[in-house]
């Protein structure tokens, strides 16, 4: 049996000391406790036992299984992408107020006329970020107030329940769900703000609400006030609403109930990430067929 080769960095003359395997230039009388490599003390991790080397403790943390929600997502600290959207949505509003003509009319700006939800805009001129930019822009400061709270109330725990990436896919979604309802059935009226995705939330919150069996009263005394305010009150894009409820219920329910928990969690990222994608993909094949659609429905 062939002996194996000296570690990087070791003597092999007996008495000599040793050198960092990293490091050649320092010597060294410290071990890594897993590798037996000698290392100085700028290489040294300490362990529950000793001092490891960089390469197993690297090797360590690839194996280490990290946090997951109930839902699959990652473990999240803090709700980046909550604040990340608050800060859009209010820097957009802030544009329109310093673009507007007379000053402060958060109409009266061309940020509204290129980027808010118009359907013939849309389809006719191939102007499909419109679907999503009106999100992010609001017809008055309570119209932001409005939005804005209820982004605040209930994005932080919805990304946390979901994670960062199923969050933002949810809003998304939701915002893009609101629009399309938006260019098929009121096709001729421009409209904005971020109502499509807050509607998504509400009904990703009930879904996920019941699947943790939560008392989930006050949100349906919340939802049922908020969609009397929709259609009692004139100006109110009731197909944004409508639309994003409908899309967060059902991204809610892929989210909350597929595929069953005992699924490893790599398998069911990949059926929420299909899944969440072929409904992206139905969206958009609306879109196409929107003006077909519209003789359908105008004749």
């Amino acid at each position: 049996m062939t002996a194996p080769p000296p570690s990087p960095g070791a003597s092999s003359g007996q008495g000599t000391p040793r050198t960092c395997y990293r490091h050649t230039d320092r010597e060294t009388g410290v071990g890594c406790t897993r590798c037996g490599r000698p290392i100085c003390p700028d290489c040294m991790v300490e362990a529950a036992v000793g001092f490891q080397c960089p390469a197993c403790v690297a090797e360590g943390n690839r194996r280490v299984r990290s946090a997951r929600t109930t839902f699959g997502g990652k473990v999240v600290d803090k709700p980046y992408v909550t604040w990340s959207i608050l800060v859009m949505m209010v820097v957009g509003f802030v544009l329109q107020l310093g673009t507007s003509t007379p000053l402060g009319q958060a109409l009266s700006t061309p940020l509204v006329q290129h980027f808010s939800m118009w359907g013939q805009g849309v389809v006719w001129h191939g102007e499909w970020y419109r679907l999503i930019t009106a999100a992010f822009l609001h017809g008055g400061v309570l119209h932001l107030l409005f939005n804005g709270y209820a982004m605040y109330a209930l994005g932080p725990q919805l990304e946390r329940w979901l994670g960062h990436g199923r969050f933002l896919a949810l809003w998304f979604l939701g915002a893009l769900s609101g629009s399309v309802l938006s260019l098929i059935a009121t096709p001729n009226q421009p409209s904005v703000g971020a109502s499509g995705a807050i509607f998504a939330l509400f009904g990703a919150v009930f879904v996920i609400g019941r699947r943790l069996r939560l008392d989930i009263r006050m949100l349906l005394v919340l939802l049922a006030l908020n969609l009397g305010i929709t259609f009692l009150v004139p100006g109110i894009s009731w197909t944004a609403h409508i639309g994003g409820l409908v899309g967060g219920l059902l991204i809610g329910a892929v989210l909350a109930y597929l595929p069953s928990s005992s699924v490893k969690e790599g398998r069911r990222t990949l059926v929420h990430t299909l899944l969440l994608a072929a409904f992206g993909v139905l969206l958009f094949t609306l879109v196409v067929l929107a003006p077909r659609l519209w003789i359908l429905i105008y004749g």
